[in-house]
């Protein structure tokens, strides 16, 4: 009878020793298997870096699609304009733009606010909406170019007056802005020094224009004319010929040329 006692008890005993055991480890592995989840295996550093890994991406300029944000490459020179916005003085800049995806209608949200309304809003006449669209943007881009008026918001007396096609801001000044092409047909012959004067003379004295008959409530410091010229070859005789104008009839105007490359033929 003890024997059958004894031997109940230490089996009672032995199966709360087990299960204190079983008890404690259970704690103890699932504390470890928290532990080693988020802290000792680094799964949350894991997950951190790949959020920077994102923002980084998109800091780029690239959406996760790996469609660019904006449209266009700018190179070359930005961040120029600044004595040069009120100086009597004229002055000549040079920078590029590339299209390696060229440019279509379901890409205009890719734009900035201010060229979508320079699109929106239309021109006073002819073709050049996305001329002017893009001159805004390098401009807005380049040199942080805000827009005030498009070319049919801009009053002059008289009404029929030659006009100016945008005007915006820079820095703290209200800046003209008309736009131009360089450009030949076939565009890819050769674009003289004299046709680029022809151009420039025109162009120039348009801007004079303009900048007598603007209304007062309208009125710009002085103006850009923006050659958006069609190559390298194009650039360089606006270059020469800009040396050749009259200084009377360049005035104070400030020469800005983009030279564009890629698919860029919607621009002409």
């Amino acid at each position: 009878m003890r024997t059958t006692i004894e031997s109940a008890t230490r089996l009672a005993l032995f199966a709360l020793a087990a299960l204190a055991v079983a008890c404690g480890g259970g704690e103890a592995t699932d504390a470890g298997a928290v532990d080693a989840g988020f802290a000792d295996t680094g799964a949350n550093n894991d997950v951190d870096a790949g959020v920077e890994a994102d923002a980084g991406e998109v800091d780029a300029g690239f959406a996760d699609s790996g469609v660019p944000e904006v449209v266009g490459v700018i190179s070359g020179p930005c961040g120029e304009l600044d004595d040069e916005l009120t100086s009597v003085d004229p002055s000549t800049f040079q920078n590029a733009i590339d299209f390696p995806m060229g440019y279509t209608m379901a890409d205009e949200d890719r734009l900035s606010d201010g060229a979508q309304e320079i699109l929106l809003e239309g021109t006073a006449g002819g073709s050049s909406g996305l001329s002017e669209a893009f001159s805004f943007e390098v401009l807005h881009r380049c040199e942080g170019a805000v827009l005030i008026k498009t070319e049919t918001e801009v009053l002059y007396d008289p009404p029929t007056s030659k006009k100016t096609d945008i005007l915006v801001q820079i820095a703290d000044q209200r800046i003209g802005v008309s736009v131009t092409r360089a450009v030949g047909f076939p565009r890819d012959d050769p674009y003289s020094v004299e046709q680029a004067k022809d151009l420039l003379d025109k162009k120039l004295a348009d801007i004079l224009v303009s900048s007598a008959n603007v209304e007062p409530a309208d009125a710009w410091t002085k103006q850009i004319l923006h050659v958006i010229a069609y190559g390298p070859m194009h650039a360089d005789s606006m270059q020469a010929a800009a040396l050749m104008v009259d200084p009377a009839v360049r005035a104070d105007t400030i020469l800005w040329i983009t030279v564009t490359d890629g698919e860029d033929l919607f621009l002409y």
